[in-house]
Formats: structure tokens, C-alpha cells, sequence
């Protein structure tokens, strides 16, 4: 992780940016067509539905923790928790981010460390249990931490999930990652790591109920690889002239979708069982 704050500070610069083209995008552009049958949602509707809900805040089941991405200060988090706060009037909702960690098992030492002390847990082995919504890395920051402990870290606990909602997850690597660069956290991202191997090899017996979104023209993961091998992520198409992966934690269909999942509503999203 990038720890340089002239680095964070350009991360920063070039999410806002890409954040004030994609609003201007959204106002010019003319809507895409849904290009997935399973996820046939426009972003009027969504939007449409957004407003519902922030109308008529509802309970939420559990506590929620969203998980920032590679190299983000924070800005995905940010945004995600003042998303969810405007449609329930719950409060137990925390923003994890990873800057200085180096390597996957320093996101899972933090993300449960933080966990604990937002929402204490009693039991030794695991954590409160948790929603859990990710941005790119996080998802496989979420998949890791609710994995049984490492071998060099016996008695640690795991984190608790009921459900996992991944927003262009790198779930079998990135392609960028294949370039080689970077530390053992960028090549345990690279396709057919044994990190990746690892975690699927855990999938069956990690018994939380996974959701996978990505989109189209997501030329840092792409989105053939935003599901577990065996699994497709639900597809959506960003506006014209717009990348599929930066500004992904602010696409309102996704969103939308997600809002009613915690809110124990229908959601938009099919093929994929509660």
C-alpha cells in the first residue's frame, strides 16, 4: 500500500476528478440500455428508488462494514457510509481503509482490529458478525479475513460475515497486476496467485452469501474478473466516456441494489439466493 502522502494526495486529485466527470457525464450523456438480463436496471429506476428509501429510512439486520480499496485515502468509504446513513436510521456503520498496509495479512489483522473495537464480540475465534461491502481489493481483503487464521498467526480471530457485496473485485486477479510490479500485496493479485487459489480453495466452507457487481470498460481488473471462478458478477455499463472501475462505489444502480439487500427488501438482482 502506498504510504507516500504525495502519492495519496494524487490518488486523491484523480478520484475527484474522475468523480466531477462522471457527474457531468451522468447530466449530458443519455442513458445505456441494461446489458444484463439478471441486472436490468436503469439509472432512473435506481435512482427513482434511492429516493424511496432515503424517504423512509428502514432497520438494517446487522452492522455494516465497507472496505476501501487499493490505495484509496478513504474517499470510497466516505462516500458508502453517508450513502447508507441516508436510508436507515442505524448507526452501526464502519469505514475501513488500508493505507501502510503492505500485504494481506496486515488488512486483516486492521479490519478486524477495528471491528472489535466498533462492535465487540465475546466469542475467541470470530468476530460480531458483519455485512460487509468492498471496493475492488476489499473484497478479497474480506474473503482473507474471514478465512481461518494463517498458519503464523494461531488464535486470531476471524471476521464474521452474513453477507459480502464486492464492487469490481479483483476475485481471479487484476490485470494490471500482471505486470509484475509492486509488493507482495500487488502480486497477490495478479491472476492465478496462490493467494487467489488459496482463497478460492476456502469459498466453499466460508459460509457467507456472496454478490458480485462489476462493470463494463474496467480495463484495471477486468470484469471477467470480478467474480469467483464458477460465478458471474452482475453487469452493468457506465456512462459513455466514462472507465468502469474508478468511480464504480458511486454507480446508483449498484447501490440501489445493495440498499435493499440490507434493508431485508426485494432487490433488483437475480440468480443469486438469499
Amino acid at each position: 500500500m502506498n504510504t507516500n502522502p504525495r502519492a495519496a494526495r494524487f490518488t486523491r486529485l484523480a478520484l475527484l476528478v474522475t468523480s466531477f466527470i462522471t457527474t457531468f457525464s451522468f447530466g449530458c450523456a443519455s442513458e445505456p440500455a441494461p446489458i444484463d438480463p439478471h441486472f436490468a436496471l436503469t439509472r432512473t429506476d435506481a435512482k427513482t428508488a434511492l429516493q424511496e428509501m432515503q424517504t423512509h429510512p428502514a432497520p438494517i439486520a446487522r452492522p455494516i462494514v465497507v472496505l476501501a480499496g487499493w490505495r484509496d485515502p478513504g474517499i470510497t468509504c466516505g462516500h458508502l457510509c453517508a450513502e447508507i446513513e441516508k436510508i436507515t436510521p442505524d448507526r452501526r456503520i464502519l469505514g475501513v481503509e488500508f493505507g501502510g498496509a503492505m500485504t494481506f495479512d496486515d488488512c486483516r489483522q486492521k479490519v478486524i482490529a477495528e471491528v472489535e473495537k466498533r462492535f465487540p464480540s465475546g466469542d475467541p475465534q470470530q468476530t460480531a458478525e458483519v455485512d460487509v461491502i468492498a471496493v475492488s481489493m476489499g473484497g478479497l481483503v474480506a474473503r482473507h479475513a474471514a478465512a481461518p487464521p494463517p498458519d503464523d498467526q494461531p488464535g486470531s480471530k476471524r471476521l464474521r460475515i452474513a453477507r459480502l457485496f464486492t464492487l469490481a473485485t479483483p476475485h481471479r486477479g487484476a490485470q494490471w497486476a500482471q505486470t509484475g510490479l509492486g509488493g507482495p500485496l500487488e502480486r497477490d493479485m495478479q491472476p492465478g496467485s496462490a493467494f487467489l487459489a488459496r482463497l478460492d480453495r476456502e469459498r466453499a466452507g466460508s459460509g457467507f452469501r456472496l454478490f458480485c457487481y462489476g462493470r463494463t470498460r474496467d480495463w484495471i481488473v477486468g470484469i471477467e474478473n470480478t467474480a469467483p471462478p464458477g460465478e458471474t458478477a452482475w453487469r452493468v455499463e457506465p456512462p459513455p466516456g466514462e472507465g468502469g472501475h474508478l468511480t464504480v462505489f458511486n454507480d446508483e444502480r449498484i447501490f440501489a441494489d445493495i440498499a435493499r439487500r440490507l434493508r431485508g427488501e426485494r432487490a433488483f438482482g437475480v440468480g443469486v439466493s438469499e
